[in-house]
């Protein structure tokens, strides 16, 4: 196994200043002969609205490296993090700040005589991250969303 190099998540702010309305169709996409009601497309919907809950304190981030790969998150994959879902449950992705780096990762937060924090990636050529008190760690967000592009 390789040694796990954290990477940077590139953040950006979430603008939702912006509307727009795309078309949807509600009835779902069948992977057949198109339907006749396609053509009648009425309903819209706003990836905003859909994917950002709390504006305030939603972030972006694109993915650098592969560590969650096994997890269906690909380099170049753009991350939705909310803030104010903190602290983090057991088994959420997060971004977390670690040592002076961002990283994305899994989270185990074991409770009992100590708390302890494991950071998991989801490949198996990086191992998991055991968080200690000689680490400087912040969760910043938890990941709500993970929007993928099959061209890029």
């Amino acid at each position: 196994m390789e040694k796990d190099i954290f990477r940077e998540i590139k953040l950006y702010k979430c603008d939702t200043s912006t509307r727009l309305a795309l078309p949807l169709a509600e009835e779902g996409i069948h992977a057949g002969f198109p339907s006749p009601a396609a053509d009648y497309l009425e309903l819209a919907i706003d990836l905003n609205e859909e994917l950002v809950k709390n504006p305030a304190s939603t972030f972006f981030g694109r993915v650098v490296g592969d560590c969650l790969k096994d997890a269906g998150v690909d380099e170049g994959d753009i991350v939705v993090i909310d803030k104010s879902l903190l602290p983090p449950k057991n088994g959420d992705m997060v971004v977390a700040f670690l040592d002076g780096e961002f990283t994305l990762r899994l989270i185990e937060r074991r409770t009992g005589e100590e708390n302890v924090i494991w950071l998991h990636p989801a490949n198996a050529k990086y191992e998991p991250t055991l968080v200690t008190s000689e680490n400087y760690f912040v969760v910043w967000g938890v990941v709500t969303s993970i929007i993928k592009q099959r061209k890029r």
